[in-house]
């Protein structure tokens, strides 16, 4: 009597190729220093984006030839495109890194600095000159010395719909990096700040100092020195029509203008 074949108990695992995300970074260790090009690969997760990438380099800092490299350097803080500080170029865009998906994006990836700003190392550029900007025109409601006085004035449901929009800004400086009137060697504010005058001007408390930021739209760098190339909308994290802001605010200048020609 012949013993039937007993099948093996242990059947052989096939290992599944690990699936990895190639990223190139262009790296410089100062302003004045030589950039560079390094590139990692980085295991994929799904639903990954470019911030979770350079917190795992950050982690394993060694590229894809073998060198040990010091971790790249960059700027984040909300990681839910709040805060605006981890702008940067991503495959020639300049856009939020926090947002930007792995599986939505062209391979290998390239990661950039803005260029519009100084840069102070690998993918970290110093933002100063947009808040600068910003109290250059003095973007805020004056509300020092009114604790007393009661509650402000009301504002209409369609006064607050068209407000809102622009009260979503959070000085990224997607807009002024797409700018081609922007650049390091001149003084225009750009939309993201003209968007900010639109929204104090009309509001019923900061338009007490409308006066004093049209000043400061008709001087050199004001509303005047945009051409309406309409990059800054197409870029614009939030959506903000930064287009009808700057249409807006150069009616306020020109009226005001106008008016101050004739009260002389």
């Amino acid at each position: 009597m012949t013993a039937a074949a007993t099948p093996s108990s242990a059947t052989p695992t096939v290992q599944q190729p690990t699936r990895s995300v190639r990223i190139r970074i262009r790296r410089q260790d100062g302003p004045d220093k030589p950039s560079r090009w390094e590139e990692f690969e980085v295991p994929y997760r799904a639903n990954m984006n470019i911030i979770s990438c350079l917190q795992w380099i950050a982690a394993h800092p060694r590229t894809v030839d073998g060198q040990d490299v010091t971790p790249p350097v960059w700027d984040s803080g909300c990681l839910e495109e709040v805060c605006g500080a981890c702008t940067m170029i991503i495959n020639g865009k300049t856009r939020q890194s926090c947002s930007a998906l792995v599986d939505k994006l062209d391979h290998p990836i390239t990661l950039e600095p803005m260029s519009k700003f100084p840069l102070v190392r690998d993918l970290f550029v110093d933002r100063q000159r947009l808040f600068n900007d910003l109290k250059r025109v003095k973007a805020w409601v004056p509300i020092d010395g009114t604790y007393d006085l009661g509650p402000g004035p009301a504002q209409s449901e369609a006064e607050q719909e068209e407000r809102y929009p622009l009260s979503r800004c959070i000085s990224c400086g997607c807009c002024l990096e797409a700018c081609p009137q922007y650049t390091p060697a001149n003084q225009f504010v750009g939309a993201a700040i003209i968007s900010q005058v639109r929204l104090f001007n009309t509001h019923p408390t900061g338009a007490a100092l409308k006066d004093e930021r049209l000043d400061t739209m008709m001087e050199e760098g004001g509303v005047a020195d945009c051409s309406k190339a309409g990059n800054c909308v197409e870029v614009c994290p939030k959506d903000i029509p930064l287009l009808e802001s700057i249409a807006s605010v150069q009616r306020q200048a020109t009226v005001y203008a106008i008016k101050r020609f004739f009260t002389k």
